[in-house]
């Protein structure tokens, strides 16, 4: 989270400078315009780097957690109904 524009498009540029350096190709960069939420996408690796305001607004990682709560509980059901998976 950076805390201005300026910090935010600093936060982005030493990213990509850091994904460049370790192999990735960097596909696209976008919101540097307004630079309250830019992202970083190497096709396997995306990046969010966002004004406090912006994470607050999104809650990106509320989004995720759910996903990974639904996807744990689906895992569990299916250990359960599959004795073959219980011994793993």
């Amino acid at each position: 989270t950076g805390t201005s524009r300026p910090h935010v498009l600093a936060l982005a540029e030493h990213t990509t400078k850091m994904l460049k350096q370790n192999g990735a190709q960097i596909l696209s960069i976008e919101g540097e315009a307004e630079a309250e939420w830019v992202l970083v996408d190497t096709g396997d690796i995306i990046v969010h780097i966002f004004q406090q305001e912006a994470r607050e607004h999104y809650r990106l990682e509320k989004l995720w957690l759910h996903t990974l709560e639904e996807n744990k509980n689906e895992k569990n059901e299916a250990t359960t109904e599959d004795p073959q998976l219980q011994s793993r």
